[in-house]
C-alpha cells in the first residue's frame, strides 16, 4: 500500500489515504472486493441490493469488518424508480447501521427518506447523479455530505444528457459548495491528478476494477473487459429514459434493435434487462448474456491483478503526473519579472 500523497476534503471526510472511491457494483461489490479497496487506502461500498436476504446481507457486513480489521467501509443504497424494487432498503439500512456502518453511497432517486436517518446516526452520505443540475438539487434539498457526478463515459447509468467528465468536473466544482467526487472514463493516475487539479476531491471508479482478482466474476468476463477498447461499449434504453452503458454484446444489440423499431412496450425488453441475467453471466462466464455494466475506462483495464496493485499503480501515476505539472509550471519569480 502506498503512503498518502494527496489530502482532500474527501480523504478527510472518509478517513482514507487516497482520493479513490470504489462505487457500488451490482452483484460484484461484496465484502472481499470492498475490503480490498479499503485495505489499499481507498473507500468501497457493498451493494445492498446484491444481498436481498437480510441474514446474508448482515453476514456480508460482518465479513467485511473482519477483512478490514475494523477499518470503516461503506454500503451502497440504490433507489429505483420502481417502488417495488425498494421494499428491502429500509430494513437493509437498519441492518447496516446496527452493524456499525457509517459510510453510505446513494444513487438513483433522491434518498429523501434515508439521509436524515443516516445523519442522525452520525453517518456520512454522498449521492451520485449524472448531471450538475441534479447535484445542485440534491445538495439544496438534502443534508448530504458530498455529491458524486458521473460523466457520459461511465458504465451503468450515465443519464440522458450524456455530458463528458471533462465538462462535468469543473462545472460541478464551480457550482457546488460541498465536496465533489467525479467518475466516468477514469482509469489512470494521470486522470486522477487532472481531476484533482480541476478541483475535485476524489474520483469514483468502477470499470477499472472489473478485472481485479477480488472481483468474483468469471475469468471469461474479465478477459472480455481486457480485450475491449474504448469503442466497445454500447448505450441503450435512452428511449425508456434510463440510459445504460455496458459491454457491446448480443443483448445490447437486441435492445438497440427494439429501440430502432420504436418499440415502447417494456415487456418486449424485459427478457434482456432482467438483473438476474447479469448475475448469471458473471457466474457462468457468458459476456453475451445481459446488459453488463462497463464504461469506456475499460481500455485501461489491461490485466487481472489484485486491487492493491491497481491502487498502487493509480497512486504512482497520479503522483508522477502532479510532479510533471509542477515541473512545467513557470516559477512565480519569473512570472512576476515578466509582469
Amino acid at each position: 500500500m502506498r503512503p498518502q500523497r494527496f489530502k482532500t476534503r474527501i480523504t478527510e471526510l472518509f478517513g482514507i489515504d487516497h482520493p479513490i472511491v470504489a462505487g457500488g457494483l451490482m452483484w460484484l461489490a461484496d465484502a472481499n472486493y470492498v475490503a480490498a479497496v479499503v485495505n489499499a487506502g481507498g473507500m468501497g461500498f457493498i451493494t445492498a441490493k446484491t444481498f436481498p436476504e437480510n441474514e446474508r446481507f448482515a453476514a456480508e457486513l460482518d465479513k467485511a469488518w473482519a477483512l478490514t480489521d475494523g477499518k470503516p467501509f461503506g454500503v451502497n443504497l440504490y433507489m429505483s424508480n420502481r417502488p417495488e424494487h425498494n421494499q428491502d432498503l429500509p430494513a437493509q439500512l437498519g441492518i447496516a447501521l446496527d452493524k456499525g456502518v457509517r459510510h453510505f453511497e446513494t444513487a438513483g432517486l433522491p434518498p429523501t427518506e434515508f439521509v436524515q436517518r443516516i445523519k442522525d446516526a452520525g453517518g456520512v452520505v454522498f449521492h451520485k447523479v449524472a448531471t450538475v443540475k441534479h447535484a445542485l438539487s440534491a445538495a439544496s434539498k438534502l443534508p448530504i455530505d458530498a455529491v458524486a457526478v458521473v460523466g457520459a463515459e461511465c458504465g451503468g447509468h450515465p443519464g440522458l444528457n450524456m455530458i463528458g467528465s471533462i465538462v462535468q468536473i469543473p462545472l460541478a466544482v464551480r457550482r457546488l459548495g460541498i465536496p465533489v467526487l467525479v467518475g466516468g472514463g477514469i482509469g489512470t493516475g494521470s486522470q486522477i491528478a487532472a481531476a484533482l487539479a480541476m478541483g475535485a476531491d476524489a474520483v469514483l471508479l468502477g470499470t477499472r476494477f472489473l478485472v481485479a482478482t477480488e472481483i468474483w466474476s468469471h475469468e471469461a468476463i474479465k478477459q472480455r473487459v481486457i480485450d475491449c477498447d474504448e469503442t466497445m461499449t454500447a448505450t441503450v434504453l435512452a428511449s425508456m429514459r434510463n440510459t445504460f452503458r455496458g459491454i457491446d454484446n448480443e443483448t445490447t444489440r437486441a435492445i438497440a434493435e427494439l429501440e430502432k423499431q420504436g418499440v415502447t412496450d417494456f415487456d418486449a425488453y424485459r427478457p434482456y434487462v432482467m438483473g438476474t441475467l447479469q448475475k448469471e453471466a458473471y457466474t457462468i462466464g457468458d459476456p453475451e448474456k445481459g446488459i453488463l455494466s462497463m464504461g469506456q475506462a475499460c481500455v485501461f483495464a489491461d490485466t487481472i491483478e489484485p486491487v492493491e496493485a491497481i491502487m498502487d499503480r493509480l497512486v504512482d501515476e497520479a503522483t508522477e503526473a502532479a510532479r510533471h505539472l509542477g515541473a512545467i509550471a513557470v516559477p512565480d519569480a519569473k512570472v512576476a519579472a515578466a509582469e
